[in-house]
């Protein structure tokens, strides 16, 4: 009855960026069949100064430039994401409060877990909850965990929007890549590499950062439909679960048994794959995930040929602007899906 909506819209937007109560895994979007397109309407932005990971920003002013958020009455609301500590979140966190301050009279707060756990997550929402939130983004952690602190925040009159990664649980709306269809573009740009190279057969390593991580699992089933019926194997999946030394030692392994490519599904493995590439001195094909600063440095010397670039700053803007239209009562559908796209970034792009 529920599927992804596979439409990969491209955006060139280069945001690097941090996050707040406890860390989780991405789970992918679980949406109705024929999905409704949001129709909040959106203005562009300038960048708000960055707030401290946590920190609640209150009641900006009123005649913040672009629109209000209707009503005028303020409004409350938390963003939480899977850790605090990567760049992605951070880009999510920014857009949030360029919307805040275009809207006026929002007080919002950015928390989370410091480790992938379905229970830390459930308590940063059990937390916005009790803090007085009538809405929550919430990028989850994995797609059943946390439903029983959603299910009681949906109770308490809060609207729930996923940014990034998406529970199965109701929603006013989803912002977030087609993960799957993002795999296959990350396929088809390896691909071409390896072409370009020569190469035709041999061992593809594949990285992801837990069993449950959802949104990393789409990117890795469309990045091994994608290879279906060539000559390339593609290795078993490799999880880093929170240490990086598990993917280093991975490309150790697979350097020692002649591997030709290696694919890391998000920003932390990928710069991990890139690390130990690196550090071996080999030349071998490298393609991931987001656009930290260490993944574009990779890209920038030569040592990860592509990464495909997501736009969270996005998801953060439009999900506060839709969050507080659906607080107001002006946005009314339910489960609607937003691709917020992909863009593949080289070298030579940069």
């Amino acid at each position: 009855m529920y599927k992804l909506q596979k439409v990969i819209g491209l955006s060139v937007a280069a945001g690097l960026l941090l996050t707040g109560c406890g860390q989780a895994g991405d789970p992918e979007i679980i949406m109705p069949d024929t999905p409704m397109q949001p129709s909040a309407a959106v203005s562009g932005s300038v960048a708000a100064e960055p707030a401290a990971a946590g920190e609640a920003q209150t009641e900006p002013d009123a005649q913040a430039q672009g629109q209000t958020a209707g009503s005028g009455e303020a409004h409350t609301v938390y963003l939480i994401t899977m850790d605090l500590a990567d760049s992605y979140w951070q880009s999510i966190d920014k857009g949030c409060r360029q919307a805040a301050d275009e809207l006026g009279n929002i007080t919002y707060k950015w928390i989370g877990p410091d480790t992938h756990d379905d229970a830390l997550q459930s308590a940063c929402i059990d937390q916005a909850v009790s803090e007085g939130a009538e809405a929550i983004l919430i990028a989850a952690n994995s797609a059943e965990g946390v439903n029983g602190s959603l299910q009681k925040a949906s109770e308490a009159g809060c609207k729930i929007i996923y940014v990034d990664s998406a529970a199965s649980f109701d929603c006013v709306t989803a912002l977030a890549t087609d993960n799957e269809a993002a795999g296959k573009t990350a396929a088809d740009s390896m691909k071409a590499a390896l072409a370009e190279r020569g190469i035709t057969s041999g061992t593809i390593g594949v990285m992801g950062v837990t069993q449950d991580t959802a949104s990393c699992v789409a990117r890795e089933t469309g990045f091994r439909a994608a290879f279906e019926g060539t000559d390339f194997v593609l290795a078993d999946t490799v999880y880093m679960m929170d240490d990086a030394a598990n993917v280093r030692n991975a490309v150790t392994a697979g350097q020692g048994a002649g591997y030709v490519a290696y694919f890391g599904t998000n920003e932390g493995t990928s710069v991990a794959i890139g690390d130990a590439v690196k550090t071996s001195g080999r030349d071998d094909l490298v393609v991931g995930f987001d656009t930290s600063d260490a993944m574009l440095a990779l890209i920038a010397d030569g040592t990860a040929y592509a990464t495909m670039q997501q736009n969270p700053e996005r998801m953060g803007h439009d999900g506060m602007v839709i969050a507080v239209q659906a607080i107001e009562g002006t946005y009314t559908d339910t489960n609607t899906k937003t691709d917020t796209g992909v863009t593949v970034i080289t070298a030579d792009s940069m």
